[in-house]
């Protein structure tokens, strides 16, 4: 009976994932994970002892760092001079087009996302609609150079954090491994919104000043960007080295906290914190962990060796990752994968890294960063469909993905077909 409940616990759960809400109900991915622990608590098929020991803290721990260094960077006003080089820029629109790929693209490849993304999305939209400018095609721009860039480096998004975690892998391999692809995946987004929205990209006259709606700014602080640069400096050698991370992570961000002041307090900068996406992927790891303990993982496993179908091979990795990260989303797919997969090889875990991160940039709902410039777009009235997004998103995710197993191949990184066919 234990068990029945924990799998159908899982599976409501991982439907959810794949909806993005409850029907008719105000509940998003989060409050669904959180709902399914509840479930597991309350039937009793599981303890917070046990939730607890499921839960991999340095990922979370790394991830909180991140959002600290992020909401540094925020504070500072350093979103908003990166929104102001994009948007006054001089030249006609491809010009602004290029820099706001290449700028989102390598802020994404080391910062925290989420609160990048809240921050550069509505002065985006006001700095080109100052210039006259429809704003979807940057905003499209903006949420595929999140995932593209973020595929660069391990410590792009929250996949990437928990797989490097897991692994135990080195910066700068991880580099070598995927910082190609995504640089390529980039181009690719600059040129296939350009192919597709050129006709729409034309100067007209400037919005009214009264009809832009009102963004709280910040001024630029040089101290205080300089102290985030520092910090993001610091953990990149961190995961250069062979000291252990976890602790290196906790004391640059009691650092930062140590050295807040009036103006940037510790208070304002663990507000700036994602909880909900904390907490979304810690309910996650007790759902997850809650199946793989009955250990009926292990039993598919074990089939899927004999039938010769792990995901150690690019024939079944690549396929598995664009499924599996358009539907239940990236984020929660990785956490599945690596709960129920045991003792990955390395090259799987940097092909499951690179391919689950530039997969979502095939629908919509492939991703938390897509969901996230949706959303955060819509409160400043701009508002994407389906199918202006994929007219994009699909093509950039296909070329990418193929650009991306030919690298893994050429690098011998994962083997075309598994080993045992």
């Amino acid at each position: 009976m234990q068990a029945a409940i924990i799998i159908l616990v899982f599976v409501l759960t991982y439907i959810g994932m794949a909806a993005g809400r409850l029907p008719w109900m105000q509940v998003d991915r989060t409050g669904i994970a959180l709902l399914g622990v509840f479930l597991l608590l309350l039937t009793e098929a599981l303890t917070l002892d046990d939730v607890g020991a499921n839960i991999d803290m340095p990922t979370l721990v790394l991830l909180f760092a991140l959002m600290i260094i992020s909401g540094q960077f925020a504070d500072a006003g350093f979103y908003d001079k990166c929104a102001r080089w994009i948007t006054e820029a001089p030249g006609p629109p491809v010009v602004l087009l290029a820099l706001t790929v290449a700028i989102v693209g390598a802020l994404s490849a080391v910062l925290a996302n989420d609160i990048v993304i809240f921050a550069l999305v509505p002065l985006l939209i006001v700095g080109v609609q100052a210039r006259g400018l429809d704003p979807r095609p940057f905003v499209i721009a903006l949420a595929a150079a999140t995932n593209a860039g973020s595929a660069a480096t391990i410590l792009g998004n929250p996949q990437n954090i928990l797989i490097g975690e897991i692994g135990n892998l080195g910066f700068g391999t991880f580099l070598v491994a995927s910082g190609i692809p995504a640089v390529v995946s980039l181009l690719l987004v600059f040129g296939i919104i350009w192919l597709c929205w050129h006709k729409h990209m034309v100067m007209v006259e400037p919005a009214a000043q009264h009809e832009i709606p009102p963004v709280p700014s910040h001024p630029h602080d040089r101290v205080q960007t300089i102290k985030a640069l520092i910090a993001v400096i610091a953990l990149i050698v961190l995961f250069m080295t062979s000291l252990p991370r976890l602790l290196g992570a906790l004391a640059i961000t009691a650092l930062l906290l140590v050295l807040a002041n009036r103006k940037f307090t510790s208070r304002t900068m663990i507000a700036a914190v994602d909880w909900p996406l904390l907490l979304l992927i810690a309910c996650l790891f007790g759902v997850t962990g809650a199946l793989a303990d009955t250990g009926i993982p292990w039993t598919l496993i074990s089939h899927l060796q004999d039938w010769g179908l792990m995901p150690d091979s690019l024939l079944v990795l690549t396929p598995l990752t664009l499924l599996m990260s358009n539907t239940i989303g990236n984020v929660p797919s990785v956490i599945l994968l690596l709960q129920i997969w045991p003792n990955p090889p390395k090259g799987a875990l940097y092909g499951l890294a690179l391919l689950s991160t530039l997969s979502g940039n095939l629908l919509l709902f492939g991703s938390f960063a897509n969901l996230m410039v949706v959303e955060r777009a819509a409160t400043f009235g701009i508002r994407l469909s389906f199918a202006e997004h994929a007219k994009v998103g699909i093509p950039v995710t296909l070329l990418s993905i193929a650009f991306a197993v030919f690298w893994l191949a050429y690098l011998d990184w994962l083997p075309w077909t598994p080993e045992s066919w």
